[in-house]
Order: structure tokens, then sequence, then C-alpha cells
């Protein structure tokens, strides 16, 4: 079985392979084409579907390194190899790095099958500077029905290739500048919609009336603490269950009876058109950390009491997240149903998601989980990003190098961060997670399976589904669990020397965001099993 999960995750993400060299041709090599024999035609977007033609000036492959979308399935896939006869085209809707500018195609003869790749931890174009690294794939059949190869892992990088660099652009919104975090403001997700939805959740603006505001008498939904039918978290129940529906998602409210409240989470489905029956989880909890005692509500103890109204960092800022995706994915014709929920009683001990995942219905398994809960307080700040996977068993080697290989090669080229990646696997060494959650650190980015079970991941993890999630800093925090956890008091925490606290709070959410959804396509297309 496990021999299996490792030949699964080989084919799809094709990271392993022999140590390679020689993998580049200058454009004087006898016999092989030039970059100038492909041509590219069509807008070079980054961060979105978009559409452009190949065209072949003589015979001669193009091995295209980035999700695609495939003519006859009409489903994402990671990468393809084209063969094209000189004079043809092909068209093709690729989805090129949200947050790299820089993009490669490969070039090879004619009807070539074997490729070399880029290492995990190394984007692209680092890799076209020095092939030392990598591995090696080749075309398989496409497993989809498709038209177009998949690739798989193989020990023949069929010599050397020719590198087409080319750059790209993102779109950016009009109405914002760069202090207000432009440059995170496009494409299929985008950093600077999750700041307005956190925005909008935690608005403490008054307003009286219950029909239009609900009970927290705000224009947000505040109050959000779980309780016997606690009028606001029901307001806010009604409110999210409609925006899924908005979505064109199968909404659901579940409610779990604990023995002595109730649990309630708010669930978005897409059946999947292939294997309905496996299930790929996206979370985060709504629910926020209430008041301890009366005392806390009393005028001069806001900032110290703990509890909090508005919980915009724990975790309006991971429900932002998880609606985000949702309203991007709602249209995707994925292969695996995807499910999206908000959940309750993540602060009372994982109640709303351990209830969950107790409750799968027969025949139906969780192909994989992915958990948001409070990221923005990180990278691009003066603080660490954590990116953490599970379950971990020893504590002292890798046991899911799946899930572990698939977020660096997601973090290293299409966001551009194996610099602040490689900082950080070097500060874990030293000092595991505990000083990532407390700690300032700079330009750093860490992945690492963790032995913490403090948010919904757990219950997932329990139940044997290999899991991926992201924080910021959290005991570290000053307003963490506190009424200070405010947007404002966010914008005020991620100023830097170069950016204001709203610009980099857009683009930490950015990162994530992108981070989950490239997971998400991943994911889709083979699952990364638990390899304990």
């Amino acid at each position: 079985m496990r021999s299996d999960s490792i030949r699964v995750f080989l084919m799809i993400f094709v990271m392993a392979g022999a140590t390679l060299s020689g993998c580049f041709a200058n454009d004087e090599s006898p016999g092989m084409p030039s970059t100038d024999d492909l041509e590219i035609s069509g807008e070079l977007v980054a961060g979105d579907w978009s559409d452009v033609i190949l065209t072949a000036k003589v015979d001669l492959s193009v091995y295209i390194p980035y999700f695609l979308m495939d003519p006859g399935s009409n489903r994402a896939q990671n990468g393809t190899v084209l063969n094209i006869e000189a004079g043809d085209s092909e068209n093709v809707r690729w989805l090129l790095p949200p947050r790299n500018t820089d993009a490669v195609l490969l070039i090879g003869d004619y009807e070539r099958t074997n490729w070399p790749i880029r290492a995990a931890a190394e984007s692209w174009m680092a890799w076209s500077m020095d092939s030392s690294n990598g591995g090696a794939v080749a075309i398989s059949e496409n497993e989809d029905n498709g038209t177009w190869n998949w690739l798989s892992s193989s020990d023949d990088d069929g010599g050397d290739v020719k590198i087409k660099k080319f750059q790209t652009t993102r779109a950016q919104r009009s109405d914002l500048t760069m202090d207000d975090g432009v440059d995170a403001s496009g494409g299929w997700v985008d950093g600077r919609s999750v700041y307005e939805w956190v925005e909008f959740i935690t608005d403490e603006t008054p307003c009286d009336d219950v029909v239009t505001c609900g009970s927290d008498g705000a224009v947000g939904y505040l109050d959000r603490w779980i309780g016997n039918q606690n009028p606001s978290y029901e307001d806010a129940i009604n409110y999210f269950e409609g925006v899924m529906k908005g979505y064109g998602l199968r909404a659901e409210v579940h409610r779990y009876w604990t023995g002595t409240l109730w649990a309630v989470n708010i669930c978005g489905y897409k059946d999947g058109s292939m294997f309905p029956n496996e299930w790929l989880v996206f979370g985060g909890h709504f629910d926020i950390a209430p008041y301890a005692t009366p005392t806390s509500l009393l005028p001069g103890l806001e900032e110290t009491g703990y509890g909090t109204r508005t919980g915009a960092y724990d975790n309006s800022a991971g429900s932002s997240m998880v609606l985000t995706t949702a309203g991007a994915l709602a249209d995707f014709d994925a292969r695996r149903t995807m499910v999206f929920c908000l959940w309750s009683s993540e602060e009372e001990g994982l109640w709303g998601s351990s209830a969950f995942a107790d409750n799968v219905p027969a025949g139906v398994t969780i192909s994989n989980y992915l958990n948001l809960d409070m990221a923005g307080i990180n990278y691009p700040g003066d603080y660490a990003l954590s990116v953490y996977l599970g379950p971990d068993g020893t504590g002292d080697v890798i046991d899911q190098p799946g899930m572990y290989h698939m977020a660096e090669w997601i973090g290293s080229d299409a966001l551009d961060l194996a610099y602040q990646m490689e900082r950080g696997k070097a500060e874990w060494a030293v000092g595991g997670e505990n000083p990532l959650w407390t700690n300032q650190y700079e330009d750093m980015v860490a992945i690492y399976e963790s032995p913490t079970a403090r948010s919904d991941h757990d219950p997932f993890q329990q139940i044997g589904v290999a899991t991926l999630g992201w924080n910021g800093v959290v005991d570290g925090f000053p307003c963490y669990h506190k009424t200070c956890d405010k947007l404002e008091t966010l914008e005020e925490y991620m100023v830097t020397d170069n950016a204001t606290g709203v610009a980099n709070l857009a683009h930490s959410w950015d990162i994530v965001t992108w981070w989950a959804v490239f997971a998400f396509l991943h994911m889709d297309q083979a699952p990364v099993p638990n390899e304990l």
C-alpha cells in the first residue's frame, strides 16, 4: 500500500528522480529546435485561466509545466507535453504562476517522451540556471479519458532541452493603490478580496435595524460565540448559508448536540464529476473566543479581558479565505466532491469539525483536508508563515513526504518563496514549532509536520486523513483571544518599512489563499495519501 501511494504521488507531482546534469542546450545545438521555433500568441496573464496559441515553425515537442485545462475532459491537470508539427498550432488554456512573473516552457525534439524537471524547493527560473538538482518525467496515459497526456516520474531525463523564458503580468484593480494592496487584487483568487471579506465580517458600525443587521447591533457579523442558539451566531449562519447558495453550492447547516451545547457548521458542497464519494474538504472555524466573564465587557478592560466580538485574526481571516476559495471553485469541474465548511466551536474544543469527521456518510471517504486558521499576521510582515501538515508520527523524520514536497513545489515557483522557505527550514531545524508562534522573523516561511492539535485539522488526522494548513503568529500576538483582535489592530501590527499594514495583509492572505487553491488542484488530480 505504501509503495502504491508513493507511485501515485510521483505520477502527479513529478518531483523525484535521479540527479540530473547537462539538461540545457544552446540554440546552436545541431538538430534541435530553438526557442525561436515556438511562438506564443495571446495574453500572458498571471494568476488566472487564460488562452494562448502555441505555434511551431519546425516539428517539435513542448513541455508545459503548469496547470492547464484539458480540451477533452475540461478538467485541470498538472502539465503536459504537446507534439506540434511545423506550421501547426495548439490552443492552450493554462494557469500561470500568480506571484511569480517568470515562466518557462521546455522545448525538445518532436515526439520526445522523457523530460527533466526542477527540484521541489526551487523555482523553474532558478533551475534553468543550474540543472544539477531535479528529476525526470515521462508522458503517460490520460486518466480522465482526455486529450492530452499526463506525466509520471521517470529515471530518464531525455537529455538536453531548450528553455523558453517569458514574463507574465497579473491583473490589478483600477480603484486601488499600492498602499491598498493593488498588486494582490486580481486573478482567479486574490488577497485583497479576502481583506474585504474580513472588513465586512468584522464591521462594528452600529446598526439598530434587527431585520437588516441582525442581533449584534452592527453591520458585520459579530459575537459569534457558540451557545444554545445564540441569536448573533444564528444570524451569521443564515447569512453565510445564503452566500454558499449564491455561489451555486449545495448549502447545508449541520447541527450536532454535544451533550451540553449545539455545534453548528455551515458547509457548501459541489459534487465531483468522477469520484463524488471522495470529498476534498476546505475548512476554517467561524466561531470566535467568547468572553470569559462579564467583567471583560467593563470599560477599561476591553484590551485585557479574554474574548472578542470580532475575532478578525482568529478566525474571520480563515473564514474569509474559505469563502474566497469557495466562490472561485464553485464553477470548477472537479473530479472529487468539494466541501467548504465554516466550523463552529473550535474554541470550545474542535466540536464542530470533530462532529463532521465523526459523522461522514457511509460510503464516503475524505481524501484530504485543508485548514485555514489565523493566517495573515506573518510574511510579508515581520513574522513567519507556518505551513503545517500531518499526521506526524516520529518528530525526527518527515512522515508525510508527499504532502511536504507538494507544499514545497507550490511555494517555490507559483508563489516565488524559495528563499523564504529555505530560511524557514533552517529555523525550524534549530527551534522547532514554538518559536515560530511567538518570535519576529524576517522573510521566513516554514513548512513542517506539526505535532500540535490546536485547530480543526486534528479530527481529520484522527480518521486517517493527510492534512495541510497555514497560520502565523499565535501566542506571540498580543491580541490573541482578546477584544483588541480587530482589523485595525492587524493593520497596525503588519506595518513594515516598505509597505502599509493593509498591503501586507492583502499579500499575506493572497499567498495563503493561492497556496490552498493550488493544493486543491493537485489533490483533485491525485489525493495525497497518509503515509503513516
